[in-house]
């Protein structure tokens, strides 16, 4: 698979641009590429490459994952553009409503006679999904809830109060588009007086106040794949508020947020967990039985364990949402001591103590062998008695 191109390379920014230079930046590429002004092959690509790249780093949400996890954080959130109408519909507002105008009416007979008006996609709704480390592990089933607007039942969408008939918009005739000039060119931009409907509503609907939504409570039962971590989307497609002049509809985002679990942490794909241990087990080793999200599990800590080493049982943390691949269970052991002996326990350590005296392990012999030259270190032999 190639390489994609960075995107603040894409559309020659730095990482600290600020959204006003990425909209600037943008705006000199498409100009540049355009099919219009540009006859070249790759012409059409480059813009397209350009578009995904503006895409990303003018959302803030989207620039801050593409920022963190590069393109992989942000595979699946961009567009499929068919073709450069599809982008003319989406950021023709970055150029004042629309290409139309700016390069002379081109593209054909993309807006002939007198201009059609860009169709609006509906808004995007927002939903919080709140799951357990379990559930994000294995993917499930969630009932959600959430509140979005859609066409008023009242008058059908159009906003106009029943009987009553939308006039046309005295601003742009009906055309939806105005024209505007700024220097040497002249830019099209959607009407501000309507919106860019060519209609205008004498007698607002009482039920919409004439914004022609009204209110709405969607219930669905949300299937989210395993692997999802805090932090990330689920898209829903069409689920979001419909479009009033005929376009599709906005989707649901569902924002995940996985809960702390009370014995593992995650790390990725990878699960942490730290394991106390006894001092007899880390000395003599152990079979110990260690939990996972998929039942116990025998883990062998040999003899000679030192506190804060880490054992890695494969397989059996949290499978990648990407590449479909399982991450490990990282063990991490502790020597706990106890805070209240029994007397037969008492005994044995104070033996093992007078033994550990008698013969000292060699960590410890080299560390007293430090405290006794830092507090009495030897005499310094002068150099005339270290020739003779």
């Amino acid at each position: 698979m190639a390489t994609k191109t960075c995107y603040y390379e894409i559309l020659r920014v730095e990482r600290s641009s600020t959204k006003q230079q990425i909209d600037r930046a943008y705006r000199k590429l498409a100009i540049k590429y355009h099919p219009d002004s540009n006859k070249g092959e790759d012409a059409v690509s480059r813009f397209k490459e350009a578009t995904e790249a503006y895409e990303v780093l003018s959302d803030q949400t989207k620039r801050s994952r593409y920022d963190q996890y590069g393109h992989a954080g942000v595979e699946g959130a961009t567009h499929q553009y068919n073709d450069v109408e599809d982008i003319f519909e989406a950021f023709g507002d970055l150029f004042g409503g629309g290409f139309g105008d700016f390069f002379g009416g081109g593209g054909g007979g993309r807006r002939g006679g007198g201009g059609r008006k860009r169709v609006r996609r509906g808004a995007d709704v927002r939903c919080d999904v709140t799951l357990t480390l379990e559930e994000a592990a294995r993917g499930c089933h969630k009932d959600i809830a959430f509140r979005r607007r859609i066409a008023c039942e009242t008058c059908d969408g159009s906003g106009a109060a029943p009987g009553s008939e939308p006039v046309t918009c005295t601003m742009c005739g009906g055309h939806g588009q105005v024209i505007q000039s700024a220097g040497i060119l002249r830019v099209q931009t959607t009407c501000p007086t309507c919106e860019g409907a060519g209609k205008q509503i004498s007698q607002p609907c009482t039920s919409c106040r004439g914004n022609g939504l009204q209110n709405e409570k969607a219930e669905l039962n949300v299937e989210i794949p395993a692997g999802v971590d805090d932090g990330m989307r689920v898209r829903l497609q069409g689920e979001g508020e419909p479009s009033l002049d005929g376009g599709p509809a906005g989707d649901c985002y569902c924002f995940i947020a996985v809960k702390p679990h009370s014995l593992f942490k995650r790390d990725g794909k990878h699960l942490v967990l730290q394991l106390p241990i006894a001092y007899a087990q880390a000395a003599l080793g152990a079979e110990i039985e260690v939990p996972t999200l998929n039942g116990p599990h025998e883990l062998t800590v040999p003899a000679g364990t030192q506190s804060g080493d880490v054992f890695t049982v494969r397989g059996q943390g949290i499978v990648d949402h990407r590449s479909g691949r399982n991450g490990d269970l990282l063990v991490q052991v502790f020597i706990e001591v106890p805070k209240k002996l029994s007397s037969e326990q008492e005994k044995v350590l104070r033996q093992l103590a007078e033994l550990d005296h008698e013969a000292v392990l060699p960590e410890r012999t080299s560390f007293l062998d430090k405290l006794r030259h830092f507090f009495d270190p030897e005499p310094e032999i002068p150099s005339e008695t270290k020739s003779s």
